[in-house]
């Protein structure tokens, strides 16, 4: 069994530009729970875009080393959002919420060793960054593609440094579950260009990204 690699839009803060999401067919837009953040949104924010979209859209929210009474309220807030844990999050920490989620890794100091990869047994998938371990991504800079272990135990997302022009080149090169985009569809922090997430979905798509799964 195939698929195209799935697409998935981060930061979004207004509700125009998940509803130009939508449109254009992405599978999945974050939320970023995360005040440290320029993209930060409420949950109640989040709730209020969220509610104006259709049901098979997945919902992704992303949280920093947040405190635990931050991430039940986000879950209570918007029921059937799938947390990304993006800090030093322990795989108990993650597993205790009771929910699938993502965990992010930072490859910023390099790829982390298959054990510490097995640690996270029930994540739904891994997302790689080129952000520094338990550090914001959204830098827009990218890593070497080829750091990645090709026996990653999870579906892999492909993040950091994708844009319109090189998305389909990484799709090839990495063959991976999914890409996250911010920056790279961004006019400013937190606003889409809707013209670059055009581009950029058109071009993940025109890949030879078909992969098991």
């Amino acid at each position: 069994m195939t698929h195209t690699t799935r697409i998935k839009i981060c930061g979004i803060t207004r509700v125009e530009d998940a509803l130009f999401c939508e449109q254009l067919g992405v599978d999945a837009i974050g939320f970023v729970f995360c005040e440290a953040s320029k993209r930060f949104i409420k949950p109640e924010q989040a709730k209020a875009i969220s509610d104006e979209l259709a049901p098979f859209m997945v919902r992704v929210g992303l949280f920093l080393d947040a405190p635990r009474h931050e991430v039940e309220h986000a879950l209570k807030t918007l029921p059937g959002i799938l947390p990304q844990f993006h800090g030093r999050e322990s795989a108990a920490e993650c597993d205790s919420y009771g929910v699938p989620y993502l965990k992010a890794i930072g490859l910023g100091s390099g790829m982390p060793s298959a054990h510490a990869l097995s640690e996270f047994k029930n994540a739904q998938a891994f997302l790689f960054d080129s952000n520094e371990p338990g550090q914001l991504g959204g830098t827009g800079h990218a890593f070497d593609w080829r750091k990645l272990d090709q026996n990653i135990p999870k579906p892999l997302i492909l993040a950091g440094g994708l844009y319109p022009h090189n998305v389909k080149a990484a799709i090839e090169q990495v063959q991976p579950y999914a890409v996250d985009v911010s920056t790279g569809v961004e006019a400013s922090k937190g606003v889409k260009d809707h013209e670059a997430l055009r581009t950029f979905v058109d071009a993940a798509r025109s890949s030879a990204g078909i992969i098991d799964g």
